[in-house]
């Protein structure tokens, strides 16, 4: 039998192999390179992470933070964290963004730094926005602190660290909303990357390697206390290996613009989600989910939480004028 920190360490790079599995793209051979795209649970309260024509939509400096502990009581198991700020500039037409994530599973850390511009357009109705991103995915991987013991001490495949990988990258995206709903597109990512050698990759560039992201929900209004939010969450690759990576159905209730308490089901991890958000002043929100396994990782993990910060500065937002999208 292993020594049980020798088993230890063992699952914990049989997980660090799954979360790659999980939010990486399939690839036709093993010199491709993905550090794939992090889930949220609380992803309709800041859209930067799914969609950069989000960029502005909120009508004011947005600032947002969220922590995230996923799959609770196992080893190695990741953390997230993300951090964005967005705006728009004096006309309402164009807006910049900066969204940072930073997510660290075993002896792995990824970080993703990047900037978004969006360009918005007045309609009847509603607003609809363009947005592009650009900016760089980095990983890292730090095998000096597993100490192997008997049967295998000093195992040297543990001896290095892995080769850092800085990889650019660029993505788009449109998102159309108004006072009743919303709908958004997004391509996060249009360049695809693979070994060359020892310690160098190449980009290329791959329709078959593309995944498309649509949300959309709507408000529904049955009186000034209490409302009903639906939505919608498809993240669709061209891959043939995956396809449907992940599904979400959505539902909030909004009790007096101050209150929401929703759910959500996510067939990929097979987790059913509580949520609860508070609105503490009219620019200040605080959020707090759990996810809880059905599938096969209940017998493994005690669920996953998420924490989230938003404040928005400036006079456009107001407990008169709540934003829904």
């Amino acid at each position: 039998m292993l020594p049980l920190n020798y088993s230890r360490r063992i699952i914990t790079l049989i997980f660090s192999f799954m979360i790659f599995s999980l939010h990486g793209q399939s690839v036709p051979d093993s010199s491709s390179i993905s550090l794939g795209y992090p889930v949220y649970s609380q992803y309709l309260q800041n859209g930067l992470v799914i969609n950069p024509a989000y960029t502005g939509t909120r009508g004011a400096l947005s600032g947002f933070l969220s922590y995230r502990q996923q799959w609770i009581g196992t080893d190695g198991a990741p953390t997230l964290q993300s951090v964005s700020l967005h705006a728009p500039f004096k006309n309402d037409k164009v807006a910049l963004g900066l969204l940072g994530q930073f997510m660290q599973y075993g002896y792995t850390k990824t970080s993703s730094i990047y900037a978004s511009y969006a360009y918005h357009i007045r309609m009847s109705k509603g607003k609809l926005s363009f947005g592009l991103k650009g900016g760089v995915d980095m990983s890292t991987s730090d095998f000096t602190g597993l100490n192997t013991t008997i049967p295998y001490p000093g195992d040297p495949v543990f001896k290095n660290n892995d080769d850092p990988y800085i990889l650019p990258n660029v993505g788009a995206g449109i998102y159309y909303f108004s006072e009743t709903l919303f709908a958004g597109f997004a391509v996060p990512q249009f360049l695809s990357y693979q070994k060359t050698g020892t310690n160098s990759v190449q980009a290329y560039h791959s329709f078959n390697d593309y995944n498309f992201i649509f949300s959309g929900g709507g408000l529904i209004t049955f009186s000034d206390f209490f409302k009903f939010k639906p939505s919608v969450l498809l993240h669709y690759s061209l891959n043939e290996a995956e396809k449907f990576k992940q599904f979400d159905i959505n539902g909030n209730l909004i009790l007096a613009d101050l209150i929401w308490v929703g759910g959500s089901w996510r067939n990929n991890e097979k987790v059913i989600v509580g949520i609860l958000q508070l609105l503490i002043k009219p620019q200040l929100m605080f959020g707090f989910s759990y996810d809880y396994p059905v599938g096969n990782m209940n017998s493994y993990s005690k669920g996953s939480t998420e924490f989230a910060l938003r404040y928005e500065f400036g006079s456009k937002v107001s407990a008169a004028n709540p934003r829904y999208f």
